[in-house]
């Protein structure tokens, strides 16, 4: 069994893994053997997260990105299989949130979420398809949310960015499934990062909300993300693709 979630020799690109539910789903694929790089904006960070990841004993690396422009995500695509000689998995972890009804948000703000929650999986899983059509197969995990499945007043470019990841995740599916690319997507509940941070200051109420909801009784932390992400990223989901799988502690499944 633990052959069917091991990783090694396997190479895996993760956008914003530099921190948060990215750095959770990265320490997860490197435990499982996995050589990781981290792609960021944030050289500093990236740094810190490389050091992280390799006290686990992997093989890490980083490539600064801006995953909104094609350019620069063709680059990190082509210096990771430069570096490394494969590519195996891509998560399309990157993301922004600007909090603002839908009547304030300005064309700047929603064109700004989009290209970088929802454009840059596009761009990210174009550039990598045909490295893991070449090697016979791969697996992409697109990351959503709950704003994937619930309305809210106060975030309509990130709920339309995350519940387009859902629906590209199901395309890229279809249409990659004869190539043995198999193409998920996980949907986080309220995960404890500095995103979040500023909703529970920004939000009036909403850690109290959260909690009274969620029945495992906590928020989630981006180490919850670790499992899922070495399952769909293994042998062990070779026949689950086109999924939307919540990671938020029952959240979700209450009416």
């Amino acid at each position: 069994m633990k052959t069917m979630f091991d990783l090694t020799g396997k190479v895996a690109i993760v956008t914003g893994g530099n921190g948060g539910i990215g750095l959770g789903v990265a320490r997860g694929l490197a435990s499982a053997g996995a050589a990781v790089v981290v792609a960021g904006r944030n050289a500093t960070k990236s740094a810190a997260a490389v050091r992280n990841l390799a006290a686990l004993g992997a093989t890490a690396g980083q490539i600064e990105v801006d995953v909104r422009d094609e350019t620069s995500v063709r680059s990190m695509v082509a210096s990771a299989v430069a570096r490394h000689g494969r590519l195996d998995i891509l998560v399309n972890n990157a993301g922004i949130n600007v909090r603002k009804p839908p009547h304030e948000i300005a064309l700047s703000e929603w064109t700004q979420v989009i290209e970088t929650n929802l454009t840059s999986a596009y761009l990210c899983s174009h550039a990598a398809y045909p490295h893991m059509k070449a090697a016979g197969g791969g697996k992409i995990v697109n990351i959503g949310s709950m704003m994937s499945i619930f309305g809210t007043s106060y975030t309509p470019a990130y709920a339309a960015s995350k519940g387009g990841i859902v629906q590209f995740t199901k395309a890229c599916a279809t249409a990659w499934a004869r190539d043995n690319i198999q193409v998920n997507a996980v949907l986080p509940g309220w995960i404890d990062t500095d995103l979040t941070t500023r909703a529970r200051q920004e939000v009036a109420g909403l850690h109290d909300r959260v909690l009274a909801r969620t029945p495992a009784g906590r928020w989630g932390t981006p180490d919850d993300h670790a499992g899922i992400a070495v399952f769909l990223c293994s042998r062990a989901s070779d026949f689950v693709t086109g999924t939307a799988i919540p990671v938020d502690g029952g959240y979700s499944v209450q009416g």
